[in-house]
């Protein structure tokens, strides 16, 4: 490769590197000792992630499993946990260089950077684009404000580089027809999996979507359709039942002696949309474009299939032992009140991120921050502006397979029932239904399905530029150069609120003591995605990456009820611990119990020290379980006192 070719290339990824430190600023100037997101939420998870990645690669474990947590019954089986695989890979050589914290704020630089770099390429691919136009798709996706909301908690979601790469690939082997490029999109697939389970169901979806859109063709039927008229009247005679029941409050018709209730919304709307649905599917009539796409579609699966399977085999396995053991979580899935998705509004919302946003409407992220980076999926309204502005002047037309993933992933965002300024329509989306197909239902948070749309808004981004640009010649790169500042003034998020990664002093203790002892927090428990008992703060395990002593408790992304029962059962004071910790009522015999069973609960479990958190833990739980286990004080930072049981002093 000649200096032509490397240089504009190295532009490009220096161009995406100054825009990762604009991006994030002032976090470059505090890389060691900040953190976009609160330690005491998610993210502290995904930088314990690292740490215990890296701890068990080194002791020459399975970095698969682990006994860092729950350290008094089994050994933990990390397959359904949120394990971000790829990026602990990523940060296993520069943790013991650096530090833990910086280690992980320069793994998300780079997975930021890759993202970029991957949009970029597929970009260059889908459209004739020029360097600069596909350099704007690389940054309306890599920062765009659903990726950098999550930043601020989901960081297994930011790397959207592989969902970019699997696009890229599944477009060349369509093309080619080459078993080369079906092999690369498994390959593709099982990164997205090592970056987040739910990128892998996104991959199934989009090759889904794109073949059937290939294959597949709609024409608006010329003739009139006989017997219409019967769902018109269908139509018109539901859709006033609804209007009636949403101005009234429904009631009871007796009919020939069966009794009809009619309260709620939700199964008239629903009726309604299947009528409305099957009345346009009467105007237009679907045919098959006379692609041969059946036996590729299977060649192409199975190739990519394998591809993936391989890199996947330990998460398989230890699915599969999960599911042997009875130890598989699968969370149920209620038609009513399971997650909702985004609002339809917040897809055309501005950038939330932006310094200007939070002055005009408010710091959605400061004021509710779980809301804010699960919800937030506002799609670039300057992307938007060029898509709009390239088809009515530009004659830009893309392949349908393009709008079918817009369309189609920005609808599954919006959930079972569409929300509309925080109205429930009760209007059933395609995830209503799609929630209950398996491994797709995987997929248990709906919102994340926008991360899709806001890819294909940037790449379609891209190729409305390279329409406009072919358009007007001679204003070709005026245009892309206007847009591109135009979409980086609309992103930028910085200053970027950032929190302490700071350690309390404490914690040096417990990492100086060289036995191998465990560490109890109060208030006490096990928690997961979808359920928890006792209260447990993510901040503890956190803190673990500091003091590197195995926990009592903890938090995975999904942990199996027997694991709760198994700590219950061998260990009676964890049950009291749990109830204490909950805020709820404990009888005086198990407050007995617990005086009486504390000492040798202490020697039995090898328990080394008690970190209280004095500002979540009510003071006479703290008195009755410095009773218990003879506690003593070791030190108070303001905010955790540290203790040790006299049984289990260091000798």
């Amino acid at each position: 490769m000649n200096r032509r070719e490397w240089a504009p290339r190295l532009v490009v990824v220096l161009g995406y590197v100054c825009l990762a430190l604009a991006f994030t600023w002032p976090l470059p100037l505090y890389l060691g000792s900040r953190l976009t997101g609160d330690p005491g939420g998610d993210t502290g998870v995904y930088v314990w992630n690292q740490w215990v990645f890296q701890r068990e690669m080194w002791s020459g474990g399975n970095p698969l499993t682990t006994e860092r947590i729950f350290s008094l019954t089994s050994p933990v089986n990390l397959s359904q946990h949120n394990y971000t695989a790829f990026l602990n890979l990523l940060a296993l050589p520069v943790i013991p260089l650096v530090g833990v914290v910086a280690a992980f704020n320069l793994v998300l630089l780079g997975a930021t950077v890759l993202t970029a770099l991957c949009t970029y390429a597929l970009a260059r691919l889908a459209f004739p684009t020029t360097r600069l136009e596909a350099f704007a798709a690389g940054a309306a996706f890599a920062w765009s404000p659903v990726l950098v909301a999550r930043t601020t908690g989901h960081f297994s979601l930011v790397t959207g580089a592989p969902l970019a790469a699997f696009m890229f690939l599944l477009i060349k082997a369509d093309r080619t027809r080459r078993t080369g490029y079906a092999a690369g999109a498994g390959l593709a697939m099982a990164w997205a999996a090592f970056c987040d389970p739910y990128f892998a169901v996104f991959c199934l979806l989009v090759t889904g979507l794109y073949v059937v859109s290939q294959a597949i063709a709609l024409d608006r039927r010329e003739q009139a359709v006989h017997g219409a008229w019967i769902l018109n009247v269908l139509i018109l005679t539901v859709g006033g039942l609804v209007g009636g029941l949403a101005i009234g409050q429904g009631g009871q018709l007796d009919l020939w002696g069966w009794s009809i209730s009619m309260r709620g919304l939700y199964t008239p709307v629903m009726l309604l949309t299947l009528l409305v649905t099957a009345r346009l599917a009467l105007e237009f009539r679907a045919h098959l474009t006379g692609r041969p796409y059946l036996g590729w579609t299977l060649q192409f699966a199975l190739i990519a299939g394998l591809a993936c399977a391989g890199p996947l085999s330990p998460v398989l396995y230890g699915l599969g032992q999960r599911i042997a053991d009875g130890r598989f979580v699968n969370p149920p899935i209620l038609w009513r009140s399971s997650p909702r998705g985004v609002d339809l509004l917040a897809l055309l919302h501005p950038n939330p991120n932006h310094p200007l946003s939070k002055w005009w409407l408010g710091d959605g992220q400061s004021a509710a921050p779980v809301t804010f980076v699960e919800y937030t999926a506002a799609l670039s309204l300057v992307a938007l502006a060029v898509i709009v502005i390239g088809v009515w002047k530009g004659g830009f037309r893309p392949k349908t397979s393009w709008w079918w993933l817009t369309v189609g992933f920005a609808a599954l965002s919006l959930g079972p029932f569409v929300i509309v300024n925080g109205l429930n329509t009760y209007v059933p989306g395609p995830w209503a239904l799609l929630r209950y197909v398996p491994v797709i239902s995987a997929v248990r948070t709906p919102t994340r399905f926008a991360i899709v749309a806001a890819l294909c808004v940037a790449v379609l981004m891209a190729g409305a530029l390279a329409a406009l640009g072919t358009r007007w010649p001679q204003r070709r790169r005026a245009i892309a150069g206007t847009v591109l500042t135009l979409l980086l003034l609309e992103l930028l998020p910085a200053p970027r609120t950032l929190y302490s990664a700071e350690f309390s002093p404490l914690l040096q203790t417990i990492a100086d003591d060289p036995r191998p002892v465990r560490v109890l927090n109060l208030p006490f428990g096990v928690r997961d995605g979808v359920s928890s008992a006792g209260d447990f703060s993510a901040r503890s395990q956190f803190e673990q990456t500091r003091h590197g002593k195995a926990l009592i408790g903890g938090y995975l992304s999904r942990v199996s009820r027997q694991r709760l029962l198994e700590m219950r059962r061998r260990f009676p004071v964890l049950t009291t611990l749990l109830t204490l910790s909950e805020g709820g009522e404990t009888s005086a015999r198990d407050r007995a119990t617990l005086m009486r069973e504390g000492p040798a609960f202490v020697a039995g479990s090898g328990l080394g020290y008690v970190v209280v958190d004095t500002r979540r833990c009510a003071p006479d739980v703290v008195k009755l379980v410095e009773a218990a286990f003879d506690l003593e004080p070791l030190g108070h930072d303001g905010r955790l006192t540290l203790y040790r049981p006299r049984a289990t002093r260091p000798h």
